[in-house]
């Protein structure tokens, strides 16, 4: 789930809380003006549906979840030092996964597994035996919910052997505060401990032919965190997670990135990703980096309001062709 996003609203969102707030919101000079954000909660506004004046983005403080109205150019500066984190909408399990990224040609079985001391993950795999590539499989910041046990459910079934794995000590948030507890509780060291426990147990017990990583949001970045820190991966895939814009950094990888960015996402803005794409490319590492336009972070996520149905079936079949000519 990378500690960078925000939250913004079309027009009609806009339009749809002004009318809520007539006395908050004053048009000068054609820009939008609001209360701070304490004063927009103070009237019955949800933390994550504060809107911000023009020219502003909603973040989360990191300190106390309290929103906060924060300049643009200022959202990722504030992320990356750990100031702010992004704010979405509540978790909604409405849409529906197997409309969106359909089953491969492969039965599976599914079931929760032990793989590291007292810590459960979801692991899928085909019925019939045979040499599959494993995947660990990284969760939001939202934790190892159903909608990612169905994402290693429709990979799985395309023939890998998918251990979704769970940095959140079995805990799931079904809101943006519940998150943000999650998140700011959660050990970067514990946690590549807890995936490098993964990827063992695949190389292990199931005897993989080779194993990738997949991340969404947090879990993007922690993707990218499990290919700096470690030399038994073969292929990394990033959904709109944090980067490394340092050639020297990314020296380590040796094997293809899979990164997947959102042209609106003020998180992680489109001139950092293309900082990380030339940063791959001075450090010699083989990658495909593919920005959607008109979407914004966290779009290819059915539970969220920001889902895109055509970027997300794309992604997903660019995904699994890259998985396909990296791991098979």
């Amino acid at each position: 789930m990378s500690l960078a996003s925000v939250l913004f609203f079309s027009v009609s969102s806009v339009l749809l809380l002004s009318a809520f707030l007539p006395a908050f919101a004053l048009a000068e000079s054609g820009n939008l003006f609001f209360p701070s954000p304490l004063k927009q909660i103070s009237n019955g506004i949800s933390p994550s549906n504060v809107v911000c004046t023009e020219g502003n983005s909603l973040v989360l403080k990191q300190s106390n979840g309290l929103p906060a109205c924060v300049n643009h150019s200022s959202v990722e500066k504030l992320i990356m030092r750990g100031w702010a984190i992004h704010v979405l909408p509540d978790y909604v399990d409405e849409n529906n996964n197997s409309e969106i990224f359909p089953l491969g040609t492969y039965l599976i079985t599914s079931e929760m597994i032990v793989y590291l001391d007292d810590v459960s993950g979801y692991l899928a795999k085909p019925i019939d035996n045979g040499n599959y590539p494993g995947i660990v499989m990284i969760h939001e910041w939202w934790g190892l919910n159903e909608n990612i046990k169905e994402m290693a459910d429709k990979l799985a079934s395309h023939g890998y052997i998918v251990l979704a794995v769970d940095l959140y000590g079995g805990k799931v948030a079904t809101t943006s505060d519940q998150a943000r507890q999650l998140i700011t509780q959660f050990d970067s060291d514990d946690g590549l401990q807890n995936m490098n426990s993964a990827v063992l147990l695949l190389s292990g017990n199931y005897s993989v032919s080779n194993v990738g990583s997949i991340g969404w949001c947090f879990g993007g970045g922690q993707s990218l965190n499990l290919a700096l820190a470690s030399d038994n991966i073969d292929a990394t895939v990033i959904y709109y997670g944090s980067v490394v814009s340092d050639p020297e950094a990314l020296s380590v990888i040796d094997w293809p990135v899979l990164g997947v960015f959102a042209e609106l996402d003020k998180g992680i803005p489109v001139k950092s990703v293309h900082a990380f794409e030339s940063a791959l490319n001075q450090a010699g590492v083989e990658n495909q980096i593919l920005i959607y336009d008109g979407v914004d972070h966290a779009f290819a996520n059915p539970s969220g309001e920001r889902f895109a149905p055509d970027a997300s079936k794309d992604a997903w079949t660019q995904t699994i062709s890259f998985l396909d000519s990296n791991l098979k």
